[in-house]
């Protein structure tokens, strides 16, 4: 197989938007909410505004009609700059918006998308339960039809962008029923509105990283949601989101490889900068080492997501691909983040320097949509090694 990835140049326009857009509005504002805990509301509705949010969504549903590589390259260059920012569009999308433009009826999509795809709203995910971790097909909530309705009980954890002021839904995955011969759990998903009685958003986590996006735990008691709010069919949920979060490993892969090179960016910069016995540290070969390997990492992490996302758009399989993606650019980031900390020495310690966000930020993309075990684990399952 013959791979190009370089870019169209509607793909280079739509990169150098976003570069521009990072650097110049996000960039100066982001330290001083991320050392608050705030939610960015400013920039994402500017980001909304420049359509990032329906990147991959037919025009029709009020996106841009773009693909996924396109929001690859959006979430890359924002992360180059700030994660919080990033998880916030890639979870609105790749979490949000994508399961109901996937399996959505068009009724749905009519009634939700508009507004995702506008930034105006933002979508949620409800997979990971607090026993559950890894092992999403041990899922303990329930639905029960009564009637017209699901009646859901049960709670999730760590959910990204569901308790913002302008979260609309979550979509749920639960226990629905049994399957009549094996008697393992049928699990379905389910869209629950912000707001509906019984569904109740705890405080924001205190976390180590991404401080400016929003990450609660959720309960449900006795949630009554209309029948027709099944997302897809019954029974397809826990398969459904399978599709969902390979998708959304080759955007964490993006998200990472924009963390990793932005520690590149701030180490460069550094390097130039500091002067250390008569001379620019960045004249030190010790330096001029740990920084060339940072780029051979970047540069490598993206070509592997480039890959993944080509062979997603072009209908290809790609589950492999994603999980080889995920799990090397999470680790680059995780490593140049920790070079670029040693370069910039004691201040790389303090949180008024980049590093030392991307520092903290880096961590999660290690765990967050499959830990680098279980991409591990898929990987060797697409090689045909079974347990």
């Amino acid at each position: 197989m013959t791979m190009d990835h370089r870019l169209t140049s509607e793909h280079e326009e739509l990169r150098r938007t976003v570069e521009e857009f990072a650097h110049d509005v996000v960039a100066p504002k982001i330290g001083d909410l991320y050392e608050r805990h705030e939610f960015p509301y400013e920039i994402i509705r500017e980001m909304g505004r420049m359509g990032l949010f329906g990147l991959p969504i037919p025009e029709e549903y009020g996106g841009m009609g773009g693909d996924y590589l396109a929001l690859g390259i959006a979430l890359e260059e924002l992360a180059r700059v700030d994660s919080s920012v990033a998880i916030t569009l890639e979870a609105g999308v790749s979490l949000g918006a994508m399961p109901i433009f996937r399996f959505g009826t068009q009724e749905q999509k009519t009634q939700w998308l508009p507004r995702l795809c506008a930034g105006e709203a933002l979508g949620a995910f409800g997979l990971t339960e607090p026993d559950g971790g890894s092992d999403a097909g041990g899922t303990r909530t329930t639905a029960v039809r009564e009637g017209d309705e699901w009646v859901i009980n049960g709670s999730k954890c760590f959910i990204t962008n569901s308790g913002t002021d302008i979260t609309a839904l979550v979509t749920v995955t639960a226990v629905t029923g049994r399957h009549p011969e094996t008697g393992k759990p049928l699990i379905s998903s389910i869209i629950v509105p912000s707001g509906t009685p019984g569904f109740t958003v705890a405080a924001p986590y205190s976390k180590v990283g991404w401080n400016s996006s929003d990450t609660r735990e959720l309960s449900f008691s006795d949630v009554r949601v209309p029948a027709a709010n099944l997302l897809g069919e019954e029974g397809r949920g826990y398969a459904q989101f399978l599709r969902i979060l390979d998708e959304g490993r080759v955007a964490i892969s993006a998200l990472a490889t924009g963390l990793a090179q932005g520690c590149v960016d701030e180490s460069l910069k550094y390097a130039r900068e500091r002067h250390a016995f008569g001379k620019p540290i960045g004249a030190n070969q010790a330096i001029q080492f740990k920084i060339a390997d940072m780029e051979t990492r970047a540069h490598m992490s993206r070509v592997g997501w480039y890959d993944a996302a080509s062979r997603l758009v072009n209908g290809e399989p790609f589950k492999k691909q994603a999980a080889i993606a995920k799990l090397y650019s999470s680790t680059v980031a995780v490593d140049n983040a920790r070079d670029a900390t040693q370069i910039h020495g004691g201040y790389g310690f303090m949180n008024e320097y980049p590093v030392a966000r991307m520092w903290r930020d880096s961590k999660i993309l290690e765990i967050g949509e499959g830990t680098s075990e279980v991409q591990r684990m898929l990987i060797a399952r697409e090689l045909g090694m079974q347990a």
